[in-house]
């Protein structure tokens, strides 16, 4: 009688558990993964973003070590003022989560896309323009492409870092927002260049 409830809960796990089992990540389970809770998150801060700075080679290897297991890296081509620029997507769950270009070899500019990735002031993908700024004049500008839909402000106090804004606006697609508009606005980008 009290191998039954054992009998029981054992094939109803073997049943169900079949199914299931397939969608676990078990290299996560791994023990170097432990403890990826410690400092293993990205930010955007003045250097770069994580470990990927004005440093680092424009080299999939490079790229993919500075970034970590948590991205699938894609690289690609594309023309920019006459010249091919390379660029590697870094994608994390099948959604872009950065684009990095380079020049001369190395990374001079990475585009966060992911809301997991902050800047170290706290700042993230979301945040609503009137958050962060009163007024566009000083500090904002009309985004170039392929953002030209946006404004692009600078950080304050940041040499490195701007911010691109998204919003509704029903005015002329080569004008700027007023600043009651753009309060509605979130960020939709944050931008690390060389």
């Amino acid at each position: 009688m009290k191998k039954l409830p054992l009998l029981l809960c054992g094939t109803s796990l073997l049943l169900g558990g079949c199914s299931t089992l397939s969608d676990v990540n078990w290299s996560a389970a791994a023990p170097w993964h432990w403890f990826d809770w410690w400092g293993s998150s990205l930010e955007v801060t003045e250097k770069g973003v994580g470990d990927i700075t004005a440093d680092t080679p424009l080299q999939e290897a490079a790229v993919s070590e500075a970034l970590g297991d948590d991205y699938r890296l894609r690289s690609g081509m594309r023309a920019n003022g006459g010249t091919i620029v390379r660029y590697f997507e870094a994608m994390k769950e099948n959604q872009l989560a950065l684009v990095i270009d380079g020049e001369n070899g190395t990374v001079s500019r990475i585009d966060v896309l992911d809301k997991a990735i902050p800047t170290d002031s706290g700042v993230e993908i979301g945040t609503p323009f009137g958050d962060l700024y009163k007024k566009a004049q000083g500090a904002c500008q009309k985004a170039s492409a392929p953002d030209d839909a946006g404004v692009e402000c600078k950080t304050p106090g940041s040499e490195h870092i701007s911010y691109v804004f998204s919003g509704e606006w029903r005015g002329p697609q080569e004008l700027m927002p007023p600043d009651d508009a753009l309060k509605g606005w979130t960020l939709k980008k944050i931008i690390w260049r060389r």
